[in-house]
């Protein structure tokens, strides 16, 4: 797949009836998100808003946001078939996640149209939606990539991570130290009495959010895998003001210092998070110091309606249900566990939720599966609620699921264990904001739970049931079902 940039990719939607443009005018304050919300509700089209209110003319006129609303415009932007199966689909993004295409360094490129320093900084001169009304300000980063750089590895990595704007110059963001890679960096540069230098890049690659979004491993750059993605090398321009790299044909580009000095603390939230729920109350954090704005002539800013509710799921549920997945099989094929014949996230838990089908090869396999995912660092907001049935089980049915946990699954027999008191989401609604504190406790803590849907190899064989475990089921026997295919016809039932 040859690169894109995010005007290529409208392009690409626009060729496959996959995105609206509205040109009636839509403001920017609720009514913009309240729009998409009732899209996504009915599963429709990507959205470019071409006329919003305040913002008429000038510098930019126009908002994206849809990009990933259906799993079939996800399956596009992967160059993969728009009936895509589960297994093909996340097969192919583990095999492109363990690839690497280093960047290259380019002299300009169009996101260097214009450059803005000094007292002319103003990051609302952009028409930033409120997406909803009970968010605490206009969030400009919920669809950016957020680049920092390790000052110990000079690796980069590039994350998806939520800011407000504060004043015209400043972001108040929502930082993590424990677990998120931009959490790490920054406390290095803590450490050492330094602010860390950001680069937020809005508009690109539309790959490129199905990797920022999602936790890689740990010295991974988001730009080699890019690369490989794509197959050949991302093109990267030199910051004006930090010391990062970010790609030449983004829309724009936000660069600056954050610190969480007390006099640089800046309240932030709530925000209508991924769950579905606002999350936490307003909090003073971290804020984003801007140094330089770079964009293109007439730049379109790109954002995303988070929050997932039954039947309304959130461009980033769409790219959870792939990518956590496939993330989830690299751990477990890594950590040597046999027979993970899939891994099925459904899109309404984002991957707070798990389902992984495998072929029983002991009993305590499923305890197995859920250490391994619990211990890593992709669990930080994720695989909160682990479950393992076998193969004869189609885990993207949750009608499945419901029969193998009401007949399989025994919590006396370790069918269902907690794992309590374990790092974990500080956005989840369900756990107690005590316990939410990322400033005394460094993360939000989780109480995990496995629920093992598997039949239980504790159980003695019986002759009766063909030296099985468990007794066969009620569905009638080989012959007999062939028996009835042969004769469908003869039966007057051809209709059904």
């Amino acid at each position: 797949m040859a690169a894109m940039d995010l005007r290529d990719w409208i392009a690409q939607l626009e060729e496959a009836k996959e995105i609206r443009r509205i040109g009636a005018q839509v403001h920017w304050d609720c009514e913009l998100g309240a729009v998409t919300r009732r899209v996504l509700e009915k599963k429709g089209p990507a959205l470019l808003f071409e006329s919003i209110t305040d913002y008429l003319d000038g510098p930019a006129t126009q908002v994206f946001t849809g990009s990933y609303g259906t799993r079939k415009r996800l399956a596009l932007a992967l160059g993969l078939a728009p009936d895509v199966t589960n297994p093909e689909m996340v097969r192919y993004v583990m095999q492109k996640n363990q690839e690497r295409i280093k960047p290259v360094l380019v002299e300009t490129g169009p996101v260097k149209e214009n450059i803005v320093k000094g007292d002319k900084i103003d990051q609302t001169i952009f028409p930033v939606p409120r997406w909803g009304a009970r968010d605490g300000g206009r969030y400009i980063h919920t669809f950016s990539h957020v680049v920092t750089r390790d000052p110990d590895t000079g690796v980069m990595n590039v994350g998806m991570y939520r800011g407000m704007i504060g004043k015209k110059d400043t972001t108040p963001m929502l930082l993590i130290k424990g677990g998120q890679h931009w959490g790490q960096h920054f406390t290095k540069y803590a450490e050492r009495g330094e602010e860390m230098p950001v680069a937020c890049v809005i508009g690109g690659d539309p790959i490129l959010p199905f990797l920022s979004g999602s936790p890689l491993p740990q010295g991974v750059c988001e730009w080699d895998v890019l690369g490989a993605y794509r197959g050949e090398p991302v093109q990267l321009v030199k910051c004006e003001t930090v010391d990062l790299e970010v790609p030449a044909n983004a829309e724009i580009i936000i660069e600056g210092f954050i610190s969480d000095a007390p006099d640089r603390l800046e309240s932030e939230g709530p925000f209508g998070e991924f769950t579905g729920y606002v999350s936490d109350l307003p909090t003073p954090r971290p804020s984003m110091r801007i140094t330089c704005i770079t964009y293109r002539n007439k730049p379109i800013f790109q954002g995303t309606l988070e929050g997932t509710l039954p039947g309304s799921f959130s461009e980033n549920s769409v790219m959870c249900s792939v990518q956590r997945a496939a993330i989830a099989w690299n751990i477990l094929k890594n950590a040597g566990i046999p027979g993970i014949t899939d891994v099925f996230i459904h899109p309404i838990t984002n991957g707070t939720n798990i389902c992984v089908q495998i072929k029983k090869q002991y009993q305590g396999q499923p305890k197995q599966i859920a250490a391994a995912l619990w211990g890593s660092s992709a669990a930080q907001y994720r695989y909160k609620h682990v479950f393992v049935a076998e193969e004869d089980i189609d885990i993207s049915s949750y009608e499945q699921l419901d029969w193998a946990m009401a007949y399989r699954m025994n919590a006396l027999e370790d069918g269902i264990v907690v794992f309590p008191g374990t790092f974990g989401s500080p956005i989840d609604p369900s756990t107690p904001l005590h316990d939410r504190n990322i400033e005394q406790l460094g993360s939000g803590l989780w109480n995990r739970v496995l629920f093992d849907m598997t039949r239980n190899w504790k159980f003695k064989r019986q002759p009766e049931w063909n030296n099985e475990r468990f007794p066969p089921t009620v569905r009638p026997a080989e012959q007999d079902e062939a028996k009835v295919k042969a004769r469908w016809q003869e039966y007057g039932l051809g209709d059904l």
